[in-house]
């Protein structure tokens, strides 16, 4: 693998995930949908996707941060297991107790009480661990891991959420307005649970930290 694509594919591995949050509807973009056909607007769509969006960035944020800080006290290779095993252990969680975790809102919801919605349910669903094995990856290669710290992750960490951020407000976008302009009955026929597939890139993200 050549140096130019082992340093962009963890960039392209954080655009990715913010794709994939983007189209799960438990982050969002359902109840963008909902809402909007309640009031019966589109502009209530557009509106409400910020707030989900700096929600699900706030929740991203806390788990990245924490990383940046134990990154600067911990052996990156007791951290990277360390989060492997959590990765692990939250994809098991969420297969097995993932459903009945749903954080309820009502559609008389303002911008605040949606804000914190998605900041929950981002939460719990361990979407910030996802963005885990590509932050640590970055942090290795900008220098020794001795030298890998605040100083040098916290720049990292901050492009990484902003990348994530703006892949997965572009595909909520995207999927929010396809979905009110075709109705939500177009989902009983053109849309996949993806309650498996979150479980399993919890878990792929584990046992990848795991195996280096």
């Amino acid at each position: 693998m050549s140096a130019m694509s082992s340093t962009l594919w963890p960039w392209l591995t954080l655009a990715g995930l913010g794709a994939f949050h983007g189209l799960n509807p438990a982050m969002g973009w359902l109840f963008a949908v909902a809402l909007g056909l309640h009031r019966q607007s589109r502009g209530v769509v557009f509106l409400a996707l910020a707030p989900i969006a700096l929600g699900h960035a706030a929740a991203v944020a806390v788990v990245l941060m924490a990383v940046v800080v134990f990154g600067a006290v911990l052996d990156m290779t007791l951290l990277a297991r360390a989060s492997g095993i959590v990765l692990v252990i939250w994809a098991l969680a969420h297969a097995l107790f993932g459903h009945r975790g749903r954080v309820r809102v009502g559609m008389q919801a303002g911008l605040v009480g949606l804000a914190l919605w998605s900041f929950m349910m981002a939460g719990a669903h361990g979407a910030g661990l996802m963005l885990v094995p590509p932050l640590l990856t970055l942090c290795a290669s900008s220098g020794p891991a001795a030298e890998v710290g605040a100083n040098t992750s916290l720049p990292i960490a901050l492009a990484a959420l902003g990348v994530h951020t703006a892949a997965m407000l572009a595909t909520i976008g995207v999927v929010s307005l396809i979905v009110y302009d075709r109705g939500l009955a177009f989902l009983r026929r053109s849309w996949i649970n993806l309650d498996a597939l979150w479980s399993g890139a919890l878990a792929a993200g584990g046992l990848v930290l795991l195996a280096q």
